[in-house]
């Protein structure tokens, strides 16, 4: 379909359901929609929709989920959306939102999901985000957020999914994201985070993949990161760490992938590595390491080690 929504679809009033998804919808949302007070859910993403989220929206006291991502949406997300209490799904992604995140959503207590990634949007991370204790993902990366991680996101329980990579978040990562225990994904990549890897970190035992490339993290890489038995891929690289390769990281059985290169990481590569019998991708360069290579590792499909300049232990 292509061309406006029509407005006369606010006359729907019965209507319970509207999908007009992946289309090539173009103009403005109808504030006539904000009539349909019987809608649940409101799925208009995959568009080339524009200008701003119609105010009547919030008229729609029914909604449970509101889909307007990948669209070409414009001007300040609407505060005024916290009057719609029965959210569970909001996905504002891939817009051309500006300003900040309000820190009224907050209030939208029974949101599972909370989508804001690929915008334009600035200022803080609101620590009123930790009040959403119902929320599963949180994806807020590819913006221009300032400021610290709200160590309140901690509250979080029930996180599986936390992204808020490729922002300019700054500060260190707070010890309270050990709390998230459910915690499958945490993308903190493409920051300006500093100070060390919190040891607490460790406690995410769930978690699946770990990115904290492109930061300027200082210190140790904790060894409680070996309890992290369900990782799949660490990333690690491009920051400031200091100090050995814990061999506490050939704990990882499930690992895949494991970068730790542009670092300034010493001492000998631990052996305990070469049992990570599902390792397919290890970087490991541009640090400070010496002594000789573990065997097991050189079966590596996909690695820096020659470039390492080191003998193959014997």
């Amino acid at each position: 379909m292509t061309g406006p929504i029509p407005a006369e679809l606010g006359n729907l009033t019965n209507l319970r359901l509207l999908y007009l998804w992946r289309n090539e919808l173009t103009g403005p949302i109808p504030a006539e929609l904000g009539d349909l007070t019987n809608l649940v859910s409101l799925d208009l993403q995959s568009n080339q929709l524009t200008r701003a989220i119609p105010a009547e929206l919030v008229d729609l006291s029914s909604l449970l989920r509101l889909y307007l991502s990948n669209n070409q949406l414009t001007g300040p997300i609407p505060s005024e959306l916290t009057r719609l209490t029965n959210l569970d799904w909001l996905d504002l992604s891939s817009n051309q939102f500006t300003g900040p995140i309000p820190a009224e959503l907050g209030d939208l207590t029974n949101l599972r999901h909370l989508g804001l990634k690929e915008n334009q949007l600035t200022g803080p991370i609101p620590a009123e985000l930790g009040d959403l204790t119902n929320l599963t993902q949180l994806h807020l990366w590819a913006n221009q957020l300032t400021g610290p991680i709200p160590a309140e996101l901690g509250n979080l329980t029930s996180l599986v999914s936390l992204e808020i990579s490729s922002n300019q978040l700054e500060g260190p990562i707070p010890a309270e994201l050990g709390s998230l225990i459910n915690l499958k994904q945490l993308h903190l990549w493409a920051n300006q985070l500093t100070g060390p890897i919190p040891s607490e970190l460790g406690s995410l035992t769930n978690l699946r993949t770990l990115y904290l490339t492109s930061n300027q993290l200082t210190g140790p890489i904790p060894a409680e990161l070996g309890d992290l038995t369900n990782l799949r891929e660490l990333h690690l690289w491009d920051n400031q760490l200091t100090g050995p390769i814990p061999a506490e990281l050939g704990n990882l059985a499930n690992l895949e992938v494991l970068y730790l290169s542009s670092n300034r990481l010493t001492g000998r590569i631990p052996a305990e590595l070469g049992g990570l019998t599902n390792l397919r991708k290890l970087s490991l360069t541009q640090n400070e390491l010496r002594g000789c290579v573990p065997g097991d590792l050189r079966g590596v499909a996909e690695s820096d080690l020659w470039d390492l300049d080191l003998p193959d232990c014997r």
